[in-house]
Formats: structure tokens, sequence, C-alpha cells
């Protein structure tokens, strides 16, 4: 770009980050726009945002339901055929909104809700110990290098190669007197960090030689505060990329836990949970089963959605490979 010439003399020409942001097609302006002009981003950010809200509010909603998801209501289960709920998929009626569990006739919004609290709080925050640790390791390794990198490196594989399920269920089953979300949560964010530093030291090492890198180096700053200042921002992308990936697979894991017995245990509702108590009665009352399987499921999608679309947009060399 020609510098501009003014009377007290030449002007240098903004650089083109700068110019960018006052004409306001920044890199992450040029993101959002992408993003939000996919249907699918949009109707998958929704989703995102009704679980979060239902999660944030559960104890709400299920007042406004009124029931909470512990009381029993004898009078929507026949007694003589085996507690199935009274009256057409699985006992919906203006009482009970998605139902009632067979047997126990407990509502199942309320736990529904409830138990979207319980998924995606150990989701959500499984997903922040993975980011924190498979960041912080990946930055630390792709930077200083040497063998600080080998010992980072041979660590990663040594964890990625436990069989990750089968020591989850022997943890998990072992433990009986815990906080079963703490457990889990720090179970599952043990053997998720691997993956995310994989990519965090790539994506370092390619950064670590570059002109504002080695400008700052020889400026006099110190590790750091390149690494927070200069390296950090630079893999944002595909780690805010990885992290919107990373929660479906949460979510899922805290599930198939709780499917095999050893996640959250009752009376605490999950999703997970109510899927393999529902097993019993698919053939009778396949409501039961339906309705919180197709709560994880759109789950699930919708973070996978909204995932994949951040992982084109902000890591689309990453998307190709």
């Amino acid at each position: 770009m020609t510098a501009s010439v003014s009377a007290s003399g030449p002007v240098a020409a903004p650089d083109a980050a700068t110019a960018a942001t006052y004409s306001g097609s920044s890199p992450w302006h040029r993101a959002r726009r992408e993003l939000w002009r996919r249907t699918s981003v949009r109707i998958s950010l929704a989703v995102v945002v009704l679980f979060a809200f239902m999660a944030l509010t559960a104890p709400w909603l299920s007042a406004l339901g009124g029931w909470s998801p512990d009381a029993f209501d004898k009078n929507a289960v026949d007694p003589y055929l085996g507690g199935l709920p009274i009256g057409s998929f699985g006992g919906i009626s203006p009482d009970h909104w998605l139902g009632v569990e067979p047997g126990t006739g407990r509502d199942l919004f309320a736990r529904v809700v409830h138990g979207a609290r319980v998924s995606l709080l150990i989701a959500f925050t499984a997903t922040a110990v993975v980011v924190i640790l498979g960041t912080t390791a990946g930055i630390v390794a792709g930077y200083f290098g040497g063998r600080t990198d080998a010992v980072l490196s041979r660590l990663m594989d040594l964890t990625m190669s436990f069989p990750s399920l089968i020591f989850m269920i022997a943890v998990m089953s072992v433990a009986k007197d815990v906080n079963r979300i703490v457990l889990m949560t720090a179970v599952i964010g043990l053997f998720g960090w691997p993956g995310i530093a994989r990519v965090v030291r790539g994506q370092t090492l390619s950064l670590k030689h570059r002109e504002y890198v080695d400008a700052a180096r020889v400026a006099g700053s110190g590790p750091w505060r390149i690494l927070s200042r200069d390296i950090l921002p630079g893999v944002s992308g595909p780690v805010i990329a990885y992290t919107t990936l990373l929660v479906p697979g949460m979510i899922s894991t805290e599930a198939a836990l709780s499917y095999l017995g050893v996640g959250v245990r009752p009376p605490t509702p999950s999703w997970g949970q109510m899927i393999a108590e529902s097993v019993a009665y698919y053939e009778t009352d396949p409501a039961y089963f339906l309705i919180p399987s197709s709560f994880l499921f759109l789950a699930v999608l919708a973070f996978t959605l909204l995932g994949d679309a951040l992982r084109d947009v902000l890591d689309p060399r990453g998307a190709r490979g």
C-alpha cells in the first residue's frame, strides 16, 4: 500500500492487520459472517443455547411442570399392568408433559431437564480440563522443544495407548464413596488431553519462528510472555474448533458410563442412566426410551455440526487434513 504524504512529511501506511480491523474484515469478523451464513450453524446454535438454558434453569422448569425429578406419582401408572403409564405415548398429559417413568410414575420432563444439567455439567467441565491441560502441554512442548518436547510427547503417547474406556469403568467401579460428577470429570479429562495437545504442539512449531515471535524475542520478551501474547492467540482458532468438537464426545462418554452403571448413581437423573433403565420397557413403553435418546441425539448432533463448521472456518488446513 502506498504511503500517504502530509504537510509534515510521509505517513506510514497501516499494516494489513490494522487495515482489516478498521475495515471490519478481520479474520474473526470474516469467520463470524461465514458461520452465520450457514443454516446448519444457526439451527445448531439455537439448539445448544436451548439445552444450556434448560440445564441452567432445571429447578425452575421442573417446578413449572409441577413435579420434582424424584417425586413419585402412583396415580399415573397402572399397578395391574406392571406399573405401565396410564394413557398413550408413555402417559403424556397436561400433568406430565413428556409422560412418566414406568413403575415409579416420576415425571420425565423433570428428569430430562435435570439430566441435561448433569450431562452438560460433566461434558463442559471435562472439556475445560482437557483444553487447559492439552493447550498448556502442547504450547510448552512445541515452543521449548528438546527434552521438554520429548518428555511431553512420550507422555501423550503413553496416555493415548491406554484402553481408556476399560480404565474408566474400572476406576468408577472401585471408587464408591466419592462425588461421582467430580470423579467422572477427572477421569474423562485425564484421558482426553493428548489429542488437543498434539494439535496445539503442531501449530506452535509452525508459529515459533514467525517474524513477530522473533521480533518479540529480540526485544527482550521472556518465554512466558511470548507464549501468552504471541503464540496462544495464534493457536486459538484451532483450539476453539477442537473444543466444540470435544463436547459431543464428552456427552456421549458420560452417557455410556451411566448406561453401563458406573456413572451417575440414582436417584440423580442422567440421560445415559435413563436410557439404560428404559431398555426393559422398550417394547411395552417405547416413549420412555425415545425421549431421553432424542435429547441425547439432538445435543450430540448440534455440537457436532457446530464444531465441524467452526473447524472449517477457523482451521481450514486441519479440516482438509
